[in-house]
């Protein structure tokens, strides 16, 4: 075999040469600090619409706003590679800190675009928005104007955004660098090995149970040592997001993560329900897997490890075959975007410490592009986080045909993305499996995620909903912290689980995310409505990737109701709409245990 046919760390020297010390990336930031200087000079002169004509000055500064919001988003991607690969890496955090204060100044001059606006006579808006230079626009522009009554004033929204950049983001900026800091003790087969935290954490696959106990306990012992030290951390973003939310007038701290995804609170409840309502099935999924370890209940510690040795480890030119292959049962373009990404060297996957901990798919919009991290070990976990990331990579390449500010979409479709590309490699992997071994291997794996996304992502929800709460009335304790975890992770698993990780708080990075408030319920609602899409797949045949790339495609330009119904045809307010998803899932828990019967008992 080729070893070097595909590259394990990724190139963005094409983006731009030099890495940190990039003199082309420091013209590219002075560039757009030089046009969100224009920006600003221009807003001087920028006055509410009086007359249709206005329409050309209106679009002209949108075009103006989509050219910086692209170049950011390439800076700010590049950056975000930097310091994944080396989060040493000094120049970066210059660097980051720079672009943060032009966001900051870009923010503050959108936020006043949005002022202006919001003030035009509700005849002449109309009329505005059926003009052919917005008209594109319409649906953006119109949640512009609805969300107007939640902003305050120019100067203080200017103010917010200012200081944003040291009191906000700067605390989610150093958890990543704390958390990347961190090194592990472990001992494997004898030898000690000092690990980074995404290194260990992999180690949760493990087939040899010590390996797995001894990592899980020597993360415990890490996060108990700094649980004070994150603690405040959370409780400072959680701070500030509450006052701002305090001074803009909103109450209910789910109403901006549901505006950002722009679904109704009545969706996410009905997807809830619909999760609730099964759950004992999953529980009793845990219950039969802990038989076949000789436990009586499941031990966090073996949440992750495999059933079986067979198909355990998996080279990573062996992983991107395996992917290729599978993704190309779906669909043409999916699979030559795919090899491309490999070829082209769009993946960091080197196991190597020093790396940050935290997988992610970074776009680059100007050129077209995405960037993949992450540490691939050769176990099938990391096959499948390798599938998930390059299914957000697949939905920024379907945006790029695009029109600007149609490009952005919500969080709940970027998961519905990424983990459809889970989906259409593991149900193809399990329709090739070799006897029934490797079929129980395949649909453990899947049921892992099946009760990540009803069981460990509600208990998220759970705990960030109650800390938040809490956190209006003053600072939340560590320990408190690490109650409301605890009795989320009963609740959520129904007491099916033991051992559970009270500090899950600490080392799940969306807790800490400050673009992104409660980056929970977005993976659940991708996982279910994925299922949805997924069965539908499978009765169209490759046929049903044309219509895939519509539904992404349209995915920045309306409510996700009104995108489901548009290309599903059904209403997703319903209980009934996600129980139909869930159905894939309840036969994989039935055919598991049936499967199993009688296994370790």
């Amino acid at each position: 075999m080729n070893e070097t046919r595909y590259r394990e760390v990724w190139d963005l020297e094409k983006l731009f040469p030099g890495g940190s010390q990039s003199i082309q990336f420091c013209y590219h930031i002075e560039q757009v600090e030089i046009k969100v200087d224009e920006l600003e000079n221009r807003l001087e002169f920028f006055h509410t619409p009086l007359e249709i004509n206005d329409s050309l000055k209106i679009a002209d500064i949108i075009d103006q706003t989509i050219g910086i919001q692209l170049n950011l988003s390439q800076a700010n991607s590049f950056i975000t590679c930097l310091l994944a690969q080396n989060p040493k890496d000094q120049n970066a955090a210059i660097l980051r800190g720079k672009t943060s204060s032009i966001s900051a100044r870009f923010e503050s001059a959108l936020q006043k675009i949005k002022n202006v606006l919001v003030n035009t006579n509700e005849l002449l808006w109309k009329s505005l928005l059926d003009t052919d230079r917005l008209s594109g626009y319409k649906f953006i522009l119109n949640e512009w104007r609805e969300n107007a009554e939640n902003q305050l004033s120019e100067t203080e929204e200017s103010l917010v955004s200012n200081l944003m950049v040291d009191g906000y983001h700067a605390w989610g900026q150093f958890y990543n660098s704390l958390i990347s800091s961190i090194k592990v003790n472990i001992s494997i087969n004898g030898e000690n090995n000092e690990l980074s935290v995404g290194q260990t954490i992999n180690l949760r696959s493990h087939p040899d149970e010590l390996v797995r106990m001894e990592s899980h306990k020597a993360l415990e012992e890490i996060w108990t040592e700094k649980e004070d030290l994150f603690a405040k951390i959370l409780n400072h973003i959680a701070g500030f997001r509450l006052q701002v939310y305090e001074k803009r007038g909103i109450k209910n701290v789910l109403e901006k993560p549901l505006k950002d995804n722009r679904i109704k609170e009545e969706t996410l409840n009905a997807m809830w329900a619909a999760v609730n309502k099964y759950k004992q099935l999953f529980a009793d999924y845990l219950n039969q897997k802990a038989k076949m370890f000789g436990d009586k209940k499941m031990q966090a510690y073996n949440f992750w490890a495999p059933i079986s040795q067979s198909t355990q480890k998996m080279n990573y030119e062996e992983a991107v075959d395996f992917i290729i292959e599978h993704f190309s049962q779906f669909g043409t373009e999916l699979e030559s975007f795919s090899r491309n990404a490999f070829e082209k060297g769009w993946i960091e996957a080197e196991n190597r410490p020093n790396k940050s901990a935290v997988a992610f798919c970074a776009g680059f919009p100007l050129s077209g592009e995405s960037r993949v991290f992450m540490t691939y070990d050769g176990r099938i976990t990391n096959v499948l986080t390798l599938a998930h990331e390059l299914g957000h990579a697949f939905h920024n390449y379907a945006m790029n045909p695009v029109k600007g500010m149609n490009k952005k979409y919500p969080m709940i479709m970027a998961e519905t993305a990424s983990t459809f590309s889970e989906l259409i490699m593991l149900d193809a992997a399990m329709e090739k499996a070799n006897g029934t071994s490797e079929r129980l291997f395949l649909l453990d794996e899947k049921l892992k995620r099946t009760v990540m996304n009803f069981m460990n992502i509600p208990s998220r929800f759970l705990v960030e909903t109650r800390f938040y709460e809490e956190r209006k009335h003053g600072i939340v304790s560590s320990s408190r912290i690490n109650e409301l975890m605890q009795t989320a992770m009963v609740e959520a698993y129904q007491g099916s689980l033991d051992g559970a990780s009270i500090h899950s708080w600490v080392w799940t990075p969306h807790f800490y995310i400050t673009n992104t408030p409660f980056y929970n319920f977005p993976y659940t609602f991708g996982y279910l409505f994925s299922l949805n899409l997924y069965a539908r797949a499978k009765k169209v045949g490759k046929e049903f990737e044309k219509s895939y790339l519509d539904l992404l495609r349209d995915s920045g330009r309306m409510t996700i109701e009104e995108l489901v119904m548009k290309h599903l045809g059904e209403d997703i307010t319903s209980q009934a709409f996600w129980e139909k998803g869930m159905q894939l899932s309840i036969k994989d828990a039935e055919e598991f245990i049936n499967l199993t019967k009688g296994s370790g008992a």
